[in-house]
C-alpha cells in the first residue's frame, strides 16, 4: 500500500509539473510583444552593475526600475572573443529588438564597438556578437527568479519573463547602456 501511495503521489506530481509545462508552452511562441510604454514612462538609459548583479532602468539619471540579473557563466572581466562567456564592459546602445528570439524576447545590446573589434583583431580573435538582454529559454519561463543562482548565459544578461516583457515596453531602440564591472 505505501507502495501504491509513493507512485500515485509521484504520478500527480508529474502530472501538476506538465500542466505548468504545458501552459508555459502555450503561452511561449505566441508571437505578441508588449506594447511600448507611452515615451514618458519609457527608459532613456540602462545601467548595468555586473558586480552587483543589477540591471537599472534610467530616466533623467534615476532609477525607474532594477531587476536582479544573470550574467555569462565567466562573469568577471570585459568580453574578449568569441565564446568566452563573458558579458562585456563599456559604453553600448540597445539598437534593435528580437520578437521572435530563442529566450523569450530580447534587445540587442551593440556589441562589439570599433574599440572591442580591434582589441580582438590584436589578438587574433573573433570578438564574438549577440549580446542581448533576454528572458528564459523559450518553454524554460516556469524557472522564474530560480535563474538567478547561477550565471548561465554565453554572455548576455538575463531576466524573468515577466520582468523581460516590462523592460521591452520600457526601453526603445537607441537606449544608450553602461556596462560596469
Amino acid at each position: 500500500m505505501k507502495r501504491f501511495f509513493k507512485i500515485a503521489v509521484a504520478l500527480a506530481a508529474l502530472a501538476l509539473f506538465l500542466a505548468g509545462y504545458t501552459a508555459a508552452m502555450a503561452r511561449v511562441g505566441s508571437g505578441t510583444a508588449p506594447d511600448m510604454a507611452p515615451k514618458a514612462e519609457q527608459a532613456d538609459a540602462l545601467r548595468v552593475d555586473k558586480s552587483e548583479r543589477r540591471l537599472d532602468l534610467l530616466r533623467n539619471g534615476e532609477a525607474i526600475a532594477s531587476y536582479a540579473i544573470s550574467l555569462g557563466a565567466a562573469p568577471e572581466g570585459h568580453k574578449g572573443r568569441e565564446g568566452d562567456e563573458r558579458t562585456p564592459t563599456g559604453d553600448y546602445v540597445i539598437d534593435w529588438r528580437n520578437p521572435n528570439s530563442i529566450a523569450h524576447l530580447s534587445l540587442h545590446i551593440s556589441y562589439p564597438n570599433e574599440a572591442d573589434r580591434a582589441r580582438a583583431a590584436e589578438a587574433g580573435v573573433s570578438p564574438g556578437g549577440d549580446i542581448m538582454i533576454h528572458g528564459l529559454p523559450n518553454g524554460w519561463g516556469w524557472l522564474g527568479a530560480v535563474h538567478l543562482v547561477w550565471d548561465w548565459t554565453n554572455g548576455c544578461i538575463a531576466v524573468t519573463d515577466a520582468q523581460m516583457r516590462e523592460i521591452w515596453s520600457l526601453v526603445p531602440d537607441g537606449t544608450p547602456i553602461t556596462i560596469t564591472e
